[in-house]
């Protein structure tokens, strides 16, 4: 097998700005790099008019720039974009491609690993290499989210990976930090046309869990759609957001666009405040970056409580209550509410 080298990282935007899993996993990518001899951190930019893009990628930790210039890539369409990454990675034969798990980046890395006939790892929680063999381990939950697998894929390059957002952590940029932008004026190839765009439009919900600093997240206990009330009370005093567990989210208590976990979004707060939560394995894994866990939990041997750094054994429907006035008290004195 060849010998490939460097670590490639699909650069997703919209309307001229990054989505920012791509700064996550560039982030990644530069802890990656220290363990790969010789190697450099490449972001992949596909489009027209996006040298703002690609001057930030090299602030947020790219080597270098693969800028894949052509306006008819400006917008997503998924053969297209393949067939260019695809010519790119045979071109420049990267060692690791990285693509965030977006709507967008699940498609397109899956269609990609097909054409070159490569392994793909979806949905990792963790990415390192292992020691000596230079392979990249793809850690991810398995068998409903009971055990985590780390899987590697030996024979065949590139090494596949699709991470979702907020699971790793970006680079702070650095307006100093200098690189190499490789301008690649694209020609696509004659395909038959499979589709037109009609009209863009943006996804209006307000839900921002992947990047709240403060999420407040109810469970089966909560009891019921009305038990959300408080809990989004606490959340907005703090300036945060509400979540949910699988289980609160099946019983048809909130939308699944507020659900928290393996099977929804994976988060980082600053504080994340588990009410009536069990604390699952699947559930864990998409919370356990949180800086501060707070558990809120009748059932003393709730299995949150072995994760949380602040354990509260009680009723949520009177502790939320009593949490919610006191940050009151406290944020009224310092000003920063109204009384």
């Amino acid at each position: 097998m060849a010998k490939h080298g460097n670590i490639f990282v699909f650069v997703e935007h919209y309307n001229g700005h990054a989505h920012p899993v791509s700064w996550e996993l560039l982030g990644k990518a530069r802890d990656l790099v220290q363990k790969l001899e010789g190697s450099e951190v490449w972001a992949v930019v596909l489009g027209d008019g996006l040298d703002s893009v690609c001057e930030e990628a090299i602030h947020r930790g790219a080597d270098k720039v693969l800028y894949v210039k052509n306006k008819e890539l400006n917008e997503y369409i998924n053969y297209k974009y393949q067939k260019a990454l695809v010519e790119m990675v045979k071109k420049y034969q990267p060692e690791i491609f990285l693509i965030g798990a977006t709507l967008e980046g699940r498609e397109l890395a899956g269609m990609v690993a097909t054409e070159l006939q490569t392994g793909l790892t979806a949905d990792c929680t963790g990415l390192d290499i292992l020691p000596d063999k230079e392979l990249l381990a793809m850690t991810r939950p398995t068998f409903g989210g009971n055990l985590m697998a780390t899987i590697m894929c030996p024979d065949h390059r590139p090494q596949m990976a699709t991470v979702r957002p907020g699971v790793m952590k970006e680079l702070p940029p650095d307006p100093k930090r200098k690189g190499e932008i490789i301008v690649e004026e694209y020609h696509l190839p004659a395909i038959e046309k499979l589709l037109d765009i009609l009209e863009l439009i943006p996804v209006t919900s307000e839900v921002n869990l992947q990047y709240a600093p403060v999420v407040v997240a109810g469970g089966k206990g909560v009891g019921g759609p009305e038990g959300f009330k408080i809990l989004r009370e606490l959340a907005q005093l703090l300036g945060g957001e509400i979540g949910a567990s699988r289980a609160a989210v099946k019983a048809g208590w909130i939308s699944d666009e507020y659900q928290v976990g393996q099977t929804g979004k994976t988060i980082r707060p600053v504080l994340y405040i588990a009410c009536g939560i069990s604390g699952a394995v699947q559930h864990v894994v998409g919370i356990k970056e949180s800086e501060i866990i707070v558990a809120i939990n009748i059932d003393e041997n709730a299995p949150i409580f072995e994760i949380a750094d602040i354990g509260i054994v009680g009723d949520l429907h009177r502790v939320v209550p009593a949490l919610t006035k006191k940050f009151r008290e406290r944020l009224e004195k310092r000003g920063e509410v109204k009384a």
